[in-house]
């Protein structure tokens, strides 16, 4: 197996999490994120602030942090339009699914991570689904997980590992893993910049970070945030 990996990164919790996971693990890792036509960018503009934060926090991870690559797949975006791509209510949808659902997100994630990861000679991705405290999209559940990295690894002739450390944690267990690997100056980094709130909420403070403190994503990470704490 190589000693490189590449981290599908949103500068969100789970994948600030993930990344600070590669860096403890893999002597060289590399990240990759994605335009999709996401109706807020602030996600994408947190990025460099993320990691350059978390490169200044260990200089083991500093030497080891890689080049960064932002793809524009916003065609993709417009044609599984969502809450997340679209002016649209955030609800439940008839499919009972909610309307956040970008329709096989991860699988086209993970196609182009793919090749990104071909071309650096890189054999494995990191990526921060969980199929514990989700939403019920099922490109997160380790089963669709396989079958991509099974996919993947025909279709490439070559063996493409998805590691998904998160994906049996509960929210509150992902802020202890961020802990364990980085103590409380990664728990402080994590909660000062990165991004998760759906309706792109960067002006109300919260415990926990930044958000509505209305959205799914924003009360998913609350309720995790107050669980660890009750839990330390």
């Amino acid at each position: 197996m190589t000693d490189a990996a590449l981290v599908l990164f949103s500068a969100g919790q789970d994948s600030a999490t993930c990344l600070a996971w590669a860096l403890q693990r893999y002597a060289r890792v590399e990240t990759i994120g994605f335009f999709y036509g996401q109706r807020h960018a602030i996600e994408l503009e947190q990025r460099e602030t993320v990691r350059r934060c978390m490169a200044a926090l260990n200089p083991d991870w500093a030497a080891r942090l890689g080049p960064d690559i932002v793809v524009d797949i916003s065609g993709y975006g417009a044609l599984a339009e969502s809450a997340l791509t679209a002016d649209r209510a955030i609800e439940m949808a008839e499919s009972g699914l909610p309307t956040t659902f970008v329709p096989g997100r991860n699988l086209v994630f993970l196609t182009v991570a793919a090749a990104q990861a071909y071309r650096r000679g890189i054999d494995v991705l990191v990526g921060g689904m969980c199929e514990t405290d989700f939403s019920g999209y099922p490109d997160c559940r380790r089963d669709t997980i396989d079958a991509q990295e099974r996919a993947l690894a025909l279709g490439l002739e070559r063996p493409m590992k998805i590691e998904t450390p998160l994906m049996h944690l509960t929210k509150g267990a992902t802020w202890g893993l961020a802990y364990d690997l980085g103590g409380d100056a990664l728990v402080d980094l994590i909660v000062e910049h990165t991004h998760t709130c759906y309706e792109g909420d960067r002006t109300h403070r919260h415990a926990w970070g930044y958000g509505c403190g209305a959205c799914p994503a924003c009360d998913l990470r609350a309720k995790g945030w107050e669980a660890w704490g009750a839990a330390r």
